[in-house]
């Protein structure tokens, strides 16, 4: 009886609440912390903080872009964009391996929040934390729980200082009372350091993607006239997306067509791709157009390199390419062969071969592949965190009401 009881109480949390969010810039690509965040929004007030960073900056001009937009979004104050959504974007120290940055980042980050929560009346307070840089904040805010929800191995990008960052997020692991993970592997390794640790998988935006599979659907211009077969990825390029497999797919259908649709990272070097002349970069895309991109695709690929940080990542790609109904081949990442609806790659040659035998079983977007990820939806999974954070609220003695 006291088990059903408890259940019934959890399904009362994440209601009526106000969440703090240390995330990744607002107007970055729609990733599952903002799918999660905007449901939770429906019920509860969420004042999102922009990133902090999780590295030093360099002296560049992609970085100089960046220091200059964060100091802009820095003037115009506390925004809201939605409703119950407020964005803040804070200036911090970006230099975490220096004791005296720490110290600072922690007065100022502390100061302009709680500035902004007393400007929205925030009170029974919850930080959610998607970053480890928040370390230094979290738990300082009066709130009555403190979330770190992992979606990556932070410490295994290459374009930060690995230790220190470890360092933080081990400094957040031990405040949280709940950690929420993404991968298997994260959980795993999180749980060494805090017991209270979950696996919640990513879901999807099931709706959104299988318009692809919509006759009403529009594929843009500039791909509507591509040659076929169209072998597609959309997402950032960064250094942990295998170029090779590009090239491979593009030599092996020189009379296709391979598509890159996204951001290319600045420390990437895309020139030998651009050499091929059927290997078209679209550039990023608004969201609301992925499914039309999508509807054009004859095979979805996703050929992230084998290595620490992608082991430990769930690609949230893989799930919105078989939401828009695509066959997809994708390398054999655990989170990926857990889904089991991709062909799986590990070799250049070897994304050839599948794609192949994704062509002769029917390219481009089905219904019917699609149905197969339907139940795999951020309602669903924003239902399991709800669960989570209610049974860690009972323990604490904080009973949801």
């Amino acid at each position: 009886m006291r088990r059903v009881e408890e259940v019934e109480l959890a399904k009362k949390a994440l209601r009526g609440r106000d969440i703090v969010v240390f995330s990744t810039d607002w107007d970055g690509d729609p990733l599952s912390k903002m799918h999660i965040m905007r449901l939770l929004a429906r019920e509860n007030r969420i004042l999102w903080v922009n990133s902090i960073g999780n590295r030093a900056p360099r002296a560049n001009a992609h970085d100089a872009r960046r220091i200059w937009k964060k100091l802009s979004r820095f003037t115009q104050g506390l925004q809201q964009l939605e409703p119950n959504f407020h964005v803040l974007s804070p200036l911090a120290i970006p230099l975490y391996g220096s004791g005296l940055a720490r110290a600072t980042n922690r007065t100022l980050l502390s100061l302009q929040v709680k500035r902004a929560m007393a400007t929205l009346g925030f009170r029974r307070v919850i930080s959610w934390s998607y970053l480890p840089a928040s370390a230094p904040v979290s738990g300082t805010l009066g709130e009555e729980l403190v979330v770190y929800h992992c979606v990556d191995e932070f410490s295994a990008f290459s374009d930060t200082n690995g230790r220190h960052i470890a360092e933080l997020e081990k400094q957040l692991l031990h405040k949280a009372h709940l950690c929420i993970t993404s991968a298997e592997l994260l959980r795993d390794s999180k749980a060494k350091v805090n017991p209270n640790t979950v696996l919640v998988q990513h879901g999807v935006d099931f709706e959104h993607f299988v318009k692809a599979c919509a006759p009403d659907t529009l594929v843009p211009q500039d791909i509507a006239k591509l040659p076929r077969p169209i072998l597609g990825f959309f997402g950032l390029v960064a250094d942990w997306v295998d170029l090779d497999v590009f090239e491979a797919c593009a030599r092996a259908y020189p009379e296709g067509s391979v598509v890159i649709i996204g951001k290319i990272a600045p420390d990437v070097d895309v020139s030998r791709l651009r050499a091929i002349p059927n290997i078209h970069f679209l550039g990023r895309k608004p969201y609301a157009e992925l499914p039309g991109y999508c509807k054009a695709f004859d095979v979805a690929l996703m050929p992230f390199k084998w290595n620490v940080l992608t082991l430990n990542s769930n690609p949230l790609k893989v799930r919105e390419y078989l939401a828009a109904g695509l066959p997809c081949v994708s390398t054999p990442l655990p989170e990926v062969e857990k889904v089991g609806l991709c062909k799986l790659a590990r070799e250049p040659e070897e994304y050839v071969r599948q794609v192949d035998a994704c062509l002769k079983e029917g390219a481009g977007p089905s219904r019917e592949r699609a149905q197969r990820i339907f139940h795999e939806s951020w309602h669903a999974r924003v239902e399991e965190i709800r669960q989570h954070v209610g049974e860690t609220m009972l323990r604490l003695g904080q009973a949801p009401h």
